[in-house]
């Protein structure tokens, strides 16, 4: 069997994709089986056993952290996999190998493989196993070193769980997936430490207080903790982004220039760089640091897509996220004009309180509207959210004309701020490199 790009996404639209229903929560994870995917895995000869892996879970920074990963071991002249969610434009940006994404041809070329033989599988496939095991199957053709693995959802029950980790990071603890009830952090960290297996050093990105434990109890080699075992030491604004300090168990990295203006990028970049040491057991050259961060791109993570006015876009898609986002943006402008919010967010999230962590009072203006998602929360719904904090935003469903209002109604010196979920900004910087071959800073 053999179909072309447009079939195999067809083809993977068929089958029934998580990421577009209400997602479930902590603790009640166990209707995820790994049966399917094991057993298409086993069909297509265990591809993902060829290659070491490294596995990023956490609420918030896991996808920034495995792309500083891959980008570091990537500058050692290994060669990497690196397989992250959600994607903006393309599924093929899910599936990168030395920071190129996969190939139309190739993709079609091992969906079709997939799909010859889903019929020996018992078990119902979905949407995110055959794209997991699609990235398993690549990387085995390519021989990578090591492959970067982001975690879907949580961790324990997730597609991606068939790996036996080198290295198991934990980024960050937040109220996500969770109903925020009784002992929520308890569940959700039981949930991430499902990642980590015997083999598996464990790098924990914060201090998680009682649920450190959690992560310690179970099997592995080590544990790396932020703050005690690796640290940003110095995190200074610089002319076109900030100049780090970092230090970890092995060595000390002092005045790298990181060219991403988010405070909260250089501990996610920590994380990352520690990781990578656990994986090699020693320090780095610092030249090979220094060139890796030239190398890496963050698209919709407090992205400048184009200036006059100033069109910043994010997928801060949680309220931790939404959160650190705004702390950095006040940081990062001067306010010389007036500034503009659209923001649009999925059902599973908490209107009043997605709105509270962007600062929303502090815009001059606010638009909502609505992401391009099954699960999106209805723009009335957002505009009553708001209404209840004293803000009157304008109501516009559609992003695009959310985004043409925002610039019509907005000057040179302003500046426009797209956040929300990552059905939102990726719609939005679709149309933008469509339409106007736009460029783009990530801070």
């Amino acid at each position: 069997m053999h179909v072309n790009y447009q079939e195999s996404l067809q083809y993977l639209d068929s089958h029934i994709n998580k990421e577009s229903y209400r997602l479930p929560i902590a603790g009640s994870t166990d209707s995820f089986s790994l049966d399917g995917i094991r057993q298409l895995l086993f069909s297509l000869g265990d591809p993902h056993r060829s290659f070491r892996v490294i596995h990023v879970t956490g609420t918030n920074g896991k996808g920034s952290t495995s792309v500083f990963i891959s980008s570091i071991i990537s500058a050692t002249d290994l060669s990497v996999g690196l397989y992250t969610s959600p994607h903006l434009e393309s599924v093929t940006e899910r599936l990168q190998w030395n920071g190129q994404k996969i190939s139309e041809e190739d993709f079609a070329r091992i969906i079709s493989l997939i799909a010859s033989i889903e019929p020996m599988v018992e078990a119902e496939l979905s949407w995110f196993e055959i794209l997991t095991a699609a990235a398993f199957v690549w990387f085995s053709e390519l021989s990578v070193d090591v492959a970067v693995v982001e975690v879907g959802l949580l961790g324990l029950n997730d597609a991606t769980n068939v790996v036996e980790a080198d290295v198991a990071v934990i980024t960050t603890l937040a109220k996500d997936h969770t109903d925020g009830l009784g002992d929520w952090q308890n569940k959700v960290a039981v949930e991430k430490a499902g990642i980590i297996k015997p083999s598996s050093y464990v790098l924990l990105g914060d201090d998680f207080g009682e649920q450190t434990k959690v992560f310690e109890s179970m099997p592995n080699i080590g544990v790396y903790q932020a703050h005690e075992d690796f640290s940003v030491d110095s995190n200074l604004a610089s002319v076109g982004g900030r100049l780090l300090d970092i230090r970890t168990i092995n060595k000390e990295y002092t005045d790298l220039f990181f060219p991403f203006h988010a405070p909260f990028q250089a501990e996610n970049f920590s994380i990352a760089l520690a990781a990578v040491e656990a994986f090699f057991q020693r320090g780095l050259e610092q030249d090979i640091i220094e060139f890796a961060l030239t190398t890496v791109a963050l698209p919709a993570r407090l992205e400048i897509v184009s200036t006059r006015p100033i069109l910043v876009l994010d997928g801060c898609h949680n309220p931790a996220g939404a959160k650190a986002s705004a702390h950095a943006l006040s940081e990062t402008f001067a306010k010389l004009g007036s500034s503009i919010l659209i923001v649009g967010i999925l059902q599973d999230r908490d209107p009043i309180e997605m709105l509270q962590a962007m600062n929303v009072a502090d815009f001059d203006a606010v638009i909502c509207c609505q992401p391009e998602s099954d699960r999106a929360l209805a723009a009335e719904k957002l505009v009553d959210a708001a209404n209840s904090l004293g803000i009157q935003p304008e109501l516009i469903r559609s992003p695009l004309e959310a985004l043409s209002r925002a610039q019509a109604i907005s000057a040179e010196e302003d500046i426009i701020y797209i956040a929300g979920s990552f059905y939102l900004v990726g719609h939005i910087r679709s149309f933008l490199i469509k339409s106007q071959n736009i460029g783009s800073e990530t801070i």
